[in-house]
C-alpha cells in the first residue's frame, strides 16, 4: 500500500509546486485593450520587446512603447 501512496504524494506535491510558480498577468496597452497572459512577461532589452504566452497558448511579442501597464492577478 505504501509503495503506491508515496509516489502519488510526491507527484501531487510536484504538480502543486509548479502550479504555484506561474502568476497570470494582465497587460494594458496604450489604446486601452487588455491582454491576459499565462505568466509574467519577460523583457528583452536588446530588442525592446516584451514576450509572453497568451491564454490560448500563442507566444506573443509587443514593443515596450505599446504597453501602458503590466499587472499580476
Amino acid at each position: 500500500m505504501i509503495q503506491r501512496t508515496l509516489p502519488a504524494f510526491f507527484l501531487a506535491l510536484g504538480l502543486g509546486a509548479l502550479a504555484g510558480c506561474s502568476s497570470p498577468s494582465v497587460i494594458t496597452l496604450n489604446d486601452g485593450r487588455e491582454i491576459q497572459a499565462v505568466d509574467t512577461p519577460t523583457f528583452d532589452e536588446d530588442s525592446g520587446f516584451y514576450e509572453f504566452e497568451q491564454l490560448d497558448g500563442k507566444r506573443t511579442r509587443l514593443n515596450k512603447d505599446q504597453i501602458r501597464t503590466v499587472k499580476e492577478l
